[in-house]
């Protein structure tokens, strides 16, 4: 795993995905954090945490499309599915290099902190909650996008598949309103990422939402090795 860690990480930096992925988030969590803290002079970064919800919901399927899209458009997935290494090994070694790079990216609300504590008191402990929460709901995203990109052989359809698979995702909430069958109405409410995240951001945190994202990343991740499986011996 180690190995396609390591090539799918310097592949990212030796193409054009991790800089734009890098500038897009910096850029966008740096206009959050101007509009929502420093022109209103508060140390509070609730209203960037909230908007970065939607923004990943973009921005992540263009650093998970070519995972394994890629491999189809250069012939080289046949080669892959019977190296000497796991299924298991080639999805999370690719699943992680997306991950490393993603969090380099949300690091940046912390330097956003030191800016905020020469103006005022920055509750660190929040500013942490809200970083976690922002790391938990990218390893669940990255998965979803992970399991799409296994699905296609195009980059481009990776990304607007993985564009609509999410904001399915994000739209759980609103289509709550339109079940009239309470069970069902909970059981689809109990699915969403938003309300979950959204709790964190207001300074409600709990295992709960810790298990939830874990368990998504775990399952959209167990789903992408079983495509391959059947890929491997079809």
């Amino acid at each position: 795993m180690g190995a396609i860690y390591r090539r799918e990480l310097g592949a990212y930096f030796t193409s054009s995905i991790a800089y734009i992925f890098l500038a897009a988030f910096w850029m966008l969590s740096g206009w959050f954090f101007f509009a929502g803290s420093l022109s209103q002079g508060t140390t509070d970064m609730s209203y960037m945490f909230q908007s970065m919800f939607s923004i990943l919901v973009f921005l992540i399927p263009i650093l998970t499309m070519r995972l394994f899209s890629e491999e189809k458009k250069q012939k080289t997935e046949q080669g892959l599915l019977t190296a000497p290494v796991s299924l298991g090994e080639i999805v999370f070694g690719k699943y992680f290099s997306a991950l490393t790079l993603y969090t380099i990216g949300i690091l940046m609300p912390f330097v956003y902190g030191l800016i905020l504590s020469a103006f005022g008191q920055v509750e660190w402990g929040i500013l942490f909650a809200n970083f976690l929460a922002l790391f938990l709901l990218g390893t669940a995203f990255i998965a979803v996008g992970t399991l799409i990109s296994a699905l296609t052989e195009n980059q481009v359809a990776a990304a607007v598949l993985g564009i609509a698979a999410l904001l399915v995702i994000q739209m759980i909430d609103s289509l709550v309103s339109y079940i009239n069958i309470t069970w069902l109405a909970d059981a689809v409410k109990s699915l969403s990422f938003w309300t979950r995240y959204y709790a964190v951001t207001c300074g409600l945190f709990n295992v709960s939402t810790v298990i939830f994202y874990l368990s998504a990343a775990f399952i959209f991740n167990y789903l992408t090795i079983r495509v391959f499986e059947r890929r491997r011996w079809s």
